[in-house]
């Protein structure tokens, strides 16, 4: 087994399902000591599960919340004393739909679930990484940034990657890294708490379905990915095997370049 993050504190949000419990479940094979935070109660399950691999803390929080983002990341340095990776993983579609059917409170809604859980997140665990002179942070964007039917999300996820760059420039001689990955279509398990519950109707499937079929032409592969083939990139661009590289937004969309 790789042992890439052994002796290494990694705080990994949106840990609950998907692409952040697999980030969880690789990163404690690795060897991570890990603080995961989902707003859902479901993270605490991984602390059962990954008992004996690695030590783990899960807490609860709303990461769309500043105060929250600060309560965690002193956590982290509270029980590991040292914070050395952040994995910002939280952030989603809400809703699928031309941009001249969404509501106000719905664009304000996209923003803040899928742009300012990140932005928070880094502002509170940059001034343990830059006492530490070290540290390496992964954006988890989306290559939706170009797409139908998801122009708020998109919005949002373009900030991310502004916010990759602008950091990177800002604290790369400073012994930070911060780098995102863009994540194309991906099969993953039927999310338990979906993050809108409310019954689509038939043109809302539509759309979505819209969705889909253009994913899926933008991919030179036509196919959707894997969790692993995420989450691979992601824990490159957190290990020391990417030490020379920062600033960088990394497509994994099978050739969809966003």
């Amino acid at each position: 087994m790789n042992m890439r993050f052994q002796h290494k504190v990694a705080v990994v949000t949106g840990a609950a399902q998907g692409i952040g419990r697999r980030v969880a479940e690789r990163m404690a094979a690795e060897g991570a000591r890990l603080l995961l935070v989902d707003r859902s109660e479901l993270v605490h399950e991984l602390a059962d599960e990954l008992a004996g691999v690695a030590e783990v803390l899960t807490l609860t929080a709303d990461l769309e919340q500043a105060g929250d983002c600060q309560r965690v990341m002193a956590a982290a340095v509270e029980r590991f004393g040292r914070l050395d990776i952040l994995i910002n993983n939280v952030g989603g579609t809400i809703w699928a739909k031309p941009f001249e059917h969404y509501r106000e409170h719905e664009i304000e809604a996209e923003v803040r679930r899928s742009l300012f859980p990140t932005l928070w997140c880094c502002h509170a665990a940059l001034p343990q990484m830059l006492a530490q002179g070290s540290g390496a942070i992964v954006n988890v964007s989306s290559i939706a940034t170009r797409g139908v039917n998801r122009v708020p999300y998109g919005a949002a996820k373009g900030g991310v990657n502004a916010l990759t760059a602008c950091l990177a420039f800002e604290t790369a001689e400073r012994g930070i890294r911060v780098n995102a990955t863009a994540p194309g279509g991906t099969e993953a398990p039927p999310r338990r708490i979906p993050r809108n519950a409310a019954e689509q109707s038939e043109q809302e499937q539509a759309w979505y379905q819209q969705i889909v079929d253009q994913t899926l032409g933008s991919s030179l592969m036509k196919r959707y990915g894997t969790i692993d083939e995420q989450v691979g990139a992601i824990l490159f661009l957190a290990s020391d095997e990417a030490a020379y590289i920062t600033g960088v937004t990394l497509p994994v969309g099978g050739g969809d370049l966003g």
